[in-house]
């Protein structure tokens, strides 16, 4: 199994119902494409409690069978429109990709 591991720094917002809102949308948008795309075998997004923290604000943790499930995933339609939207909300990411 491939564990896939990435943090999100989202950009400054307003208030923070806003970034708050932006976490939630970010969230759903994620969830969603365990819907879409069959290789992802497991995900989960948490949202750091503190909103004001200086490390990253969300951690998406997702399961595959392997690295070429991965490889579906990166380029998978789905995924892509999300990479859209995360270019647009985040100043930086992190990942890390490794077998359990």
């Amino acid at each position: 199994m491939i564990n896939h591991v990435v943090l999100f720094k989202l950009k400054e917002f307003d208030t923070p119902e806003q970034k708050q809102e932006a976490l939630d949308q970010f969230k759903n948008k994620l969830l969603d494409l365990k819907k879409h795309i069959p290789e992802l075998k497991h995900i989960e997004v948490g949202k750091n409690h503190e909103l004001k923290a200086a490390s990253y604000d969300l951690c998406l943790i997702s399961h595959f069978d392997d690295i070429a499930g991965l490889d579906v995933y990166r380029v998978h339609p789905e995924h892509l429109k999300v990479v859209e939207f995360v270019k647009e909300m985040t100043v930086d990411r992190a990942a890390v990709d490794y077998e359990f």
